[in-house]
Formats: C-alpha cells, sequence, structure tokens
C-alpha cells in the first residue's frame, strides 16, 4: 500500500473518530439533561402523577379479579397463586399510594429503598396476579396477558424516549413511527 493510500485512511479513520467522540459527547449531554430532568421540573411532576395512575389502576384491578374467588368454595392452583399475589399486592400498593400522594405534596420523590423496594414487590406481585387470575380462566389468555404486558413495556419505553428526544427540537429524534 502507498503512502499516499496509507495516509487517506488515517485522516479518515481519525475523522471517524473524532465524529464518533462528538456524537458521544451529544449523547452523553442529552442523557444527562434526560436525568437531570427526571429528577427536577416537569418530567418529576409527571413521574409522580403516572406512579399514582398505575398504583390506583392495579388496586382497581386487584379488587375485580379477587371478588370471583372471594365467593368460590374450592381454587384451583392459578387462582390460588392469583389470591395470594394480590393478598402481596393490595396493601403494599396502598400504602405506595399514600407515599406517592406525600411525594407529590412535597415535590420530590422518596429517597427510601424501603419503598423502591415495595413498589418492585408491589408492581410483580400485582402483575404474577393478574397473570395467574387470567390463567385460571385459561391459559392461553394468561399467555396472552404477560406478552401484551411485556410489549406494553416496550411500548411505554419506546414513547417516553421519542416525545422526551423530541422536546429538545433536536435531530435525534427519529421522524416516522
Amino acid at each position: 500500500m502507498s503512502n499516499g493510500v496509507h495516509d487517506d485512511h488515517a485522516r479518515e479513520a481519525d475523522e471517524a473518530m473524532r465524529r464518533a467522540s462528538e456524537e458521544a459527547a451529544r449523547v452523553k449531554a442529552e442523557a444527562d439533561r434526560v436525568a437531570a430532568e427526571a429528577l427536577t421540573g416537569e418530567a418529576k411532576e409527571e413521574g409522580l402523577r403516572q406512579l399514582g395512575v398505575i398504583y390506583g389502576g392495579l388496586i382497581g384491578v386487584a379488587v375485580v379479579m379477587v371478588q370471583p374467588f372471594l365467593v368460590a368454595t374450592t381454587l384451583d392452583m392459578s387462582a390460588r397463586v392469583s389470591v395470594i399475589a394480590f393478598a402481596v399486592a393490595i396493601p403494599l400498593l396502598a400504602a405506595l399510594v399514600l407515599v406517592n400522594r406525600q411525594e407529590t405534596f412535597r415535590g420530590r420523590r422518596s429517597p427510601s429503598v424501603l419503598v423502591v423496594g415495595a413498589q418492585s414487590v408491589a408492581q410483580l406481585a400485582a402483575l404474577i396476579g393478574i397473570v395467574a387470575g387470567f390463567w385460571h380462566i385459561t391459559w392461553v389468555a394468561g399467555v396472552a396477558f404477560l406478552v401484551a404486558a411485556l410489549v406494553a413495556v416496550g411500548v411505554h419505553s419506546a414513547g417516553y424516549w421519542r416525545v422526551e428526544t423530541a422536546r429538545d427540537g433536536g435531530s435525534s429524534a427519529p421522524t416516522a413511527s
């Protein structure tokens, strides 16, 4: 390979490295902006509101799904799993609703590890209760709900990312769905 070709490749590599470094710095700055915004301002308030809706909605679903099991004379395994999961989820979700109201009032999230753990346990228990409840009706419904819930998490994540990256008016947000 001649020296000229080698120099051209070296310049192209240097240029590619420079562009990659600039893009990495831009992405890091955007990530830092989103992270900072998540802790302050409108994004924090919206996050608190969404958590309140999630907790209340899960309590409502749990209460509706448990009702038929209250009068049942016997419960199969999936019904028992559903009832036990909701027995764990409902009081934790109720406590989280109260914590959420206080967080909203104070305008800040609770730094407690216990609250974060309760969120994870409550949401997981509610998911298990719902899946087991649908499974009690038919296993196909249980699997369908589980798959749809996982897809829904992806939809929410993608939608959130699209909305938040579009806020800065930057060209980083894709233009077509």
